[in-house]
């Protein structure tokens, strides 16, 4: 039988810190666990506030020490509920990141020098701190010139609001052209979409950074819960769920599809006679690529934030890999970046 993990003991909801595990953020000095929280729909207004706190307590219970927000989630709100609620903890016991680039209203948005000043001194008011460890462009700002983008943000560094700069979906050739500028800060960390079933990366953001002293923090490594299992094929999806959601229709509609659901459901069998759940299977799999410093979840609920911690340290051998890509290889995509 594949072994999937190594330490001696299958994941359990009660793994504690210990068993947490941490990677270099690129060429920063930060040291990041492999699993990150992140806040897009769920905080800030998504889910009752208690549970949200819930969450974060959690986190920090099982060695989650990366939390991942923007200005633009609930509309500023998940700045808001971040730095209330983790304005009892040490600044020193977690890495905050946040992002710019959408609109935050008719006129606020993308990565001119001005929105750059005024949406770093926003943001912190927000998360109720004097700097964030990491600041990252949201998308790439065709608008703007990557020159007048690049001073900002290093001066941003400078004076002391960001420690490190990274980016999120920037096609390859725009992230060349950050790193060749003179006197600029350089990026640590790329933000790219990123599963068994989103292989876009892996053409040349991966190949590319990894040369290049980046790493990445990926997002929706369980494909919006799709590869967790909890969609059925030929049935609706549950009525809590992302799928059943108005808003997110425009993103979910690449996942309703019957024949990628059933595959889905023939990995069940190699999550089972791993010991380990569907989740964890998709998590380990993120991260069994060296280039990943952290995989962020969208937990609602502490008990999912805990079963999505213990993916750390599994380690999937070459034959468990070789079997999830022949469950899958007709519902892979190797698309570019999202949009």
């Amino acid at each position: 039988m594949p072994i999937a993990f190594n330490r001696g003991m299958e994941p359990t909801l009660t793994d504690t810190v210990e068993d947490m595990r941490y990677r270099q953020l690129g060429s920063s000095d930060l040291q990041v666990s492999e699993i990150s929280l992140g806040s897009w729909m769920t905080y800030g207004g998504a889910i009752p506030r208690e549970q949200a706190e819930a969450c974060v307590a959690k986190a920090f219970e099982v060695g989650i020490n990366f939390i991942d927000t923007a200005n633009v989630y609930s509309g500023g709100g998940a700045e808001e509920f971040l730095g209330e609620v983790l304005a009892g903890r040490r600044r020193d016991s977690y890495v905050l990141a946040t992002k710019l680039y959408f609109p935050m209203t008719d006129t606020d948005r993308g990565l001119s020098r001005p929105q750059v000043f005024k949406q770093i001194d926003a943001s912190l008011a927000r998360l109720r701190t004097d700097h964030v460890d990491l600041y990252q462009c949201h998308r790439y700002d065709w608008e703007t010139p990557l020159e007048e983008t690049m001073e900002a943000l290093t001066e941003v560094v400078r004076l002391g609001k960001a420690r490190y700069l990274g980016f999120s979906e920037w096609p390859v050739e725009k992230i060349a052209e950050a790193l060749e500028l003179p006197g600029v800060e350089r990026f640590v960390s790329s933000q790219p979409q990123y599963s068994m079933i989103w292989r876009g990366p892996e053409r040349d953001v991966i190949p590319f950074c990894a040369e290049h002293g980046i790493s990445q923090i990926v997002w929706s490594p369980l494909g919006q819960g799709v590869l967790t299992g909890k969609y059925a094929p030929g049935s609706p999806p549950p009525a809590d769920s992302r799928m059943s959601s108005e808003r997110m229709s425009y993103f979910m509609d690449r996942f309703r599809d019957d024949a990628l659901l059933r595959r889905v459901r023939e990995l069940r069998p190699i999550a089972d006679e791993l010991g380990i759940t569907m989740a964890q299977l998709a998590l380990a799999w993120v991260l069994r690529e060296p280039n990943v410093a952290s995989a962020i979840i969208g937990a609602t609920r502490p008990e999912q934030v805990a079963d999505n911690a213990a993916a750390s340290g599994i380690e999937l051998d070459e034959e468990t890999l070789e079997r999830i890509d022949e469950v899958l290889a007709e519902s892979v995509v190797y698309a570019g970046a999202a949009s």
